[in-house]
């Protein structure tokens, strides 16, 4: 790689901190992520996508365009445990997403159990990197199933969020269910809304199926998840889901 990874994430991080806005800096002041291991340089969002897509078309002109040493370099930001460098990697990732192929999984799983902190993290992996390599990849769900028994709340809402992708496109519908139903009863706020946006998201084309789904379940399900998954729903039938 002719790309030294340590000037590379220097630059990046000069470029970022050239950005911050100092009344959204101090919103993050004392919000890190649950665990507190990713800063918030606090640079606003528009300015974090700007400057990665600058630096990646810095990082192709160097000649570095294939995703093995792209996913590489992604992973040498993410060490850097700055948040708004963690967006840079996801969407980086992405952008290489039609050169995904089966050896991957293991590094978005590793991504998942050890980048990923917080909800705003696990959401942008989940629709867009993982969401994409599981569409294209579904021998992997069986082993995305299982983190809906992960000790890690951001882990267990993973597993449902990562389907999102594959709904907007009317696929992987016929897995959502054994997701929906291994995460019911979760006690965490950020897995009931996690697993209630899957099955909105299934609403848009499924509709009769998730009703029927909710209706069956309503009695034990939170009601943060049902008004979730039944906001998408015609007049009729979100009050017929609500009622006791």
């Amino acid at each position: 790689m002719c790309v030294d990874r340590k000037v590379l994430r220097i630059r990046i991080e000069e470029e970022l901190r050239s950005h911050v806005k100092q009344d959204y800096a101090a919103y993050f002041e004392g919000k890190e992520d649950e665990d507190a291991v990713y800063h918030h340089l606090g640079v606003p969002t528009p300015a974090v996508r700007r400057t990665a897509s600058s630096f990646l078309r810095q990082v192709k002109s160097e000649g570095i365009t294939d995703i093995d040493s792209v996913l590489d370099l992604c992973e040498h930001l993410l060490l850097a445990k700055i948040s708004e460098m963690r967006t840079i990697a996801f969407q980086w990732s992405f952008n290489f997403k039609d050169h995904f192929r089966p050896r991957h999984f293991d590094i978005f799983e590793r991504w998942v159990m050890t980048y990923v902190t917080g909800w705003g993290s696990c959401d942008d992996l989940c629709t867009h990197s993982l969401g994409h390599f599981l569409y294209e990849h579904p021998e992997f769900i069986p082993k995305v199933k299982t983190w809906t028994f992960s000790p890690s709340a951001v882990v267990r809402r993973a597993s449902a969020v990562a389907f999102i992708y594959s709904l907007r496109r009317e696929k992987h519908m016929e897995h959502i269910f054994e997701v929906a139903d291994a995460l019911l009863t979760d006690h965490e706020d950020l897995v009931q809304k996690g697993y209630g946006w899957m099955l909105k998201e299934a609403t848009k084309a499924y509709e009769t199926e998730v009703f029927n789904y909710v209706m069956a379940r309503k009695a034990i399900m939170p009601r943060t998840a049902l008004r979730y998954a039944i906001e998408k729903m015609s007049k009729d039938l979100r009050a017929k889901a609500v009622e006791r």
